[in-house]
């Protein structure tokens, strides 16, 4: 039997969900091949083909991603491209069934799901398997020319996709969630008209962190067992019960605009997290710590404490110490 397919959110995967394989991802519906990077269904309405996801995973020279922005490639014929390196030997056709279903889900304004793997930019993919990060819709679609020509020198023009990142508040929530969240982002955008860019004043809103993804927490707080990445310390409870926070470097949400990935997520005691929140230490990309405004009886590591494959990118660490040094 098979299984069957809906356009945008499937329920009880949320953003954030982490997949072992290309074949956990088809099983929880997100995707329905195993390997090409745009997945398509038949639209109910009248028979044609549209797609629903695509995965980020490192194909074109030509992708450009920046988590809330995307700019995809689309796809080409087996024969069209380099066996050995992927790269495209002539140009693609917006008559490929592929191109053809992601170009009227623009059309339509169909959303899509979002899968990032381990071979796409640093900066968001994950350190392996497979990650859920939410439904995009497309804003622009266009020809254009490859940054790397044909073997023989030839220009090859390729099919363009631009796709933007809903917000959380249609990302899928319970309803009480989505309604935290359509507040949350009304409550950034009233801050930023008023010329109240504080950081993270809006960020540490209790209503905030409810919105955050869980599974990307879970999943770094789980591997370091609870213990602070800044001061080392692994705080229980009295029923022995690990207490621990996570903490995006680059915060989430205007005007900063972090992406909720596993390299700009650190595993803190609450005591750093506030630390960090407030500017009272910063990192260098080499992970040393600096303290910025000492508190009594707190030391802290050196270097930043890293594990197994959690690895933060240098770009958020250099953010959240350019920011405070402009404070």
């Amino acid at each position: 039997m098979g299984i069957e397919r809906v356009i945008g959110r499937i329920e009880g995967v949320v953003p954030g969900a982490h997949f072992d394989s290309r074949m956990d991802v088809k099983d929880a519906k997100l995707h329905q091949a195993n390997q090409k990077g745009i997945s398509s269904l038949i639209d109910k309405k009248d028979g044609r083909r549209i797609a629903d996801a695509i995965v980020l995973n490192g194909g074109y020279v030509d992708d450009d991603d920046r988590w809330t922005h995307l700019r995809y490639t689309g796809a080409s014929e087996v024969k069209d491209r380099d066996s050995n390196t992927g790269r495209l030997l002539r140009s693609q056709s917006w008559s490929h069934d592929d191109n053809a279903a992601l170009r009227l889900s623009f059309e339509r304004g169909y959303e899509i799901r979002v899968i990032r793997g381990y071979e796409g930019d640093k900066r968001y993919s994950p350190a392996k398997g497979y990650r859920y990060d939410g439904v995009y819709r497309i804003v622009a679609i266009r020809t254009a020319m490859s940054k790397c020509p044909a073997p023989d020198g030839s220009d090859i023009e390729i099919c363009q996709f631009d796709l933007e990142r809903l917000p959380d508040s249609e990302q899928g929530h319970t309803a009480p969630e989505a309604r935290a969240a359509k507040a949350l982002e009304e409550l950034e955008e009233l801050s930023m008209q008023s010329g109240e860019e504080k950081y993270p004043e809006v960020r540490t809103v209790s209503v905030q962190r409810l919105m955050r993804s869980v599974a990307t927490a879970r999943r770094v707080k789980e591997l370091y067992g609870g213990e602070c990445q800044l001061c080392g310390r692994r705080l229980l409870g009295p029923d022995g019960a690990v207490h621990s926070q996570g903490a995006h470097i680059r915060p989430l949400g205007k005007p900063h605009n972090g992406p909720d990935v596993e390299q700009n997520f650190l595993c803190v005691c609450p005591n750093c997290h506030v630390r960090l929140d407030v500017g009272a230490v910063v990192m260098d990309e080499d992970l040393s710590i600096t303290v910025r405004a000492a508190m009594f009886g707190e030391v802290l590591l050196p270097k930043l404490k890293t594990k197994g494959w959690h690895r933060v990118h240098p770009d958020y660490i250099r953010y959240h110490r350019e920011w405070w040094e402009k404070q």
